[in-house]
């Protein structure tokens, strides 16, 4: 759940009104939505986040206008365990979702835990299904959801951030999708001409040199930078402080024989290892033929998303391998290529 979602929560408790924290504990078959997924339930029907594609929420809505909320303490609800009523909350055949039903009160510590995050801390929030006790201790980047018969362990935390570099027309809908997906996004861009005619709703603008930008936002585990510039002097000055930081994901636009020269750049005039050079994703992008900029940023994110998974993508996915076994020489493309390749 967003952490914006929990604000709306504790909104409901200031108000006096009862509410739950549903939470998605395990799934068996196909589902709609996966384990960790959460949705906040008041007494009113009024709910905020998802669990599944639509249905279970309409249930979980019917029932609290109906019955109201009186759980006391955590309780485990299964939805899906007959055909007929896979059949009637939409779940594929043989679906079955586990939901973690957790009245909220002042002891749930959803204030502290909103503050905290809001603090920049990343945190692991145990509760015992048991009893209903809450505590809250720092967590680990890479810790994922942890789930036993006593006790529901969620991680919380800032936002996923992007920094975006570019205020074109690819970047935008780079922007507009990563917004969609629950990411933090910073467009950077100090040329006055091109963002002047950019905007897009809920995305900060900076207009420093980009290098200036990344130091500025301290880049961690839970950022990504892509340069999208076409502009080595500005594409390169952002590359070479993302690579020296721990974001997650590093890309930059361009064909596969400017992505080498921009390499060769970085180490020789910028000093960068090979080990921070390999980190760098370029040409960006995943080769699905994507020749539009909606279908690039698409090609963009999607590889966002696997490295963020840490999900091993095969050989025929990544551009430069992909074009390489097609027989097309590094300068030789022509056209709006996937990933953001353009011709040399």
């Amino acid at each position: 759940m967003d952490n914006i979602d929990l604000e709306v929560a504790a909104q409901w408790l200031s108000a006096g009104l009862r509410c739950e924290l549903v939470t998605v504990l395990k799934t068996w078959g196909s589902s709609p939505r996966p384990p960790g997924s959460m949705l906040a339930l008041c007494e009113d029907g009024r709910v905020i986040g998802s669990v599944s594609g639509g249905c279970i929420e309409d249930d979980l809505m019917e029932r609290a206008r109906r019955e109201g909320l009186s759980r006391a303490q955590p309780a485990i609800v299964t939805y899906g365990m007959t055909a007929g009523e896979a059949y009637r909350f939409g779940l594929p055949c043989g679906g079955t979702i586990a939901l973690a039903m957790e009245p909220l009160s002042a002891h749930s510590r959803i204030g502290e835990l909103l503050q905290r995050v809001q603090a920049g801390e990343l945190l692991a929030r145990h509760l015992d299904l048991r009893t209903g006790d809450v505590t809250l201790g720092p967590a680990l980047p890479g810790q994922s959801l942890q789930v036993s018969d006593a006790a529901l362990v969620t991680l919380h935390g800032p936002r996923w951030r992007l920094l975006i570099i570019g205020a074109g027309q690819l970047s935008r809908f780079v922007a507009q999708i990563a917004q969609g997906m629950d990411y933090a996004v910073t467009l950077c861009d100090p040329r006055e001409k091109y963002r002047n005619a950019w905007r897009v709703p809920g995305v900060e603008l900076a207009t420093g040199m980009p290098d200036d930008v990344v130091r500025a936002m301290r880049l961690d585990a839970r950022s990504a930078v892509m340069a999208l510039t076409h502009d080595p002097k500005l594409d390169d000055m952002v590359l070479m402080e993302a690579l020296r930081s721990d974001a997650f994901y590093v890309g930059a636009i361009g064909s596969r024989l400017n992505n080498q020269r921009r390499r060769e750049r970085l180490a020789e005039h910028f000093g960068l290892t090979a080990g921070q050079l390999d980190k760098l994703h370029g040409p960006i992008g995943l080769y699905i033929g994507s020749k539009t900029p909606p279908e690039i940023a698409i090609s963009i994110l999607a590889e966002l998303t696997a490295v963020k998974n840490a999900v091993a993508l095969p050989r025929a996915m990544r551009i430069a391998e992909a074009k390489a076994d097609a027989g097309l020489t590094p300068g030789g493309e022509t056209g709006a290529l996937a990933g953001g390749e353009k011709p040399v």
